[in-house]
């Protein structure tokens, strides 16, 4: 197959299921990070969302002749086994794991407690980060999805609202809500970085 990358998605699919490994593989890439992040945060586990990306791709090869164009692009079809796939880990113990280079994370971290320049060391960044990725966790199912698509995953609303199916409004009261939340949840730290902030302002007047 040739220039198998500029190909619409939906041609991908069917070359693949056609026996194209190329367009398969081509496929593979432009979803593969979009899946993973989204399963990972969603389970809290690096090896849960490896295995979530791989049954897509296995489940897209088997039930890919299922896709019809008119309900949604591939990405919200592939997304949707995802979302099956996740459920059904759903009673496995979680585990939170840091996403190297998670920018997303370290980014709604800092809006929802302070900013991270004025956190007392990298020690507090970091608790900061792991104690939203454990909120984030606790969060109901709806809110919690809002939050990893569009805030963790960096989906806009729209695309958001595709892959649950739901109306751009409803996207954009649930983030509201599930930010609440989650402010609710970290107002012990901010807290914490209130009064270290105040220790340290002390110790400079020494």
């Amino acid at each position: 197959m040739q220039n198998s990358d500029h190909n619409p998605d939906g041609d991908l699919l069917r070359l693949a299921l056609a026996g194209d490994e190329a367009a398969f593989l081509a496929l593979y890439e432009k979803l593969k990070s979009g899946l993973f992040r989204y399963a990972f945060y969603m389970t809290n586990s690096r090896a849960a969302a490896e295995e979530v990306t791989q049954e897509v791709f296995i489940c897209l090869l088997k039930e890919g002749r299922n896709y019809r164009e008119d309900r949604g692009d591939v990405g919200a079809f592939a997304f949707g086994m995802a979302r099956n796939f996740v459920r059904r880990m759903e009673r496995r113990e979680r585990t939170c794991e840091p996403l190297p280079g998670d920018h997303a994370l370290a980014g709604l971290s800092s809006r929802l407690v302070s900013a991270p320049e004025a956190l007392p060391g990298q020690l507090m960044r970091n608790e900061v980060v792991e104690r939203v990725h454990s909120a984030i966790a606790t969060l109901p199912d709806h809110y919690r999805q809002a939050v990893v698509l569009c805030d963790l995953c960096e989906l806009s609303y729209e695309e958001a609202a595709s892959r649950l199916r739901c109306a751009l409004g409803t996207i954009r009261s649930r983030l509201y809500r599930a930010h609440a939340l989650l402010a609710e949840k970290l107002e012990p730290l901010r807290g914490r970085q209130a009064g270290v902030g105040a220790r340290g302002t002390e110790g400079c007047l020494i």
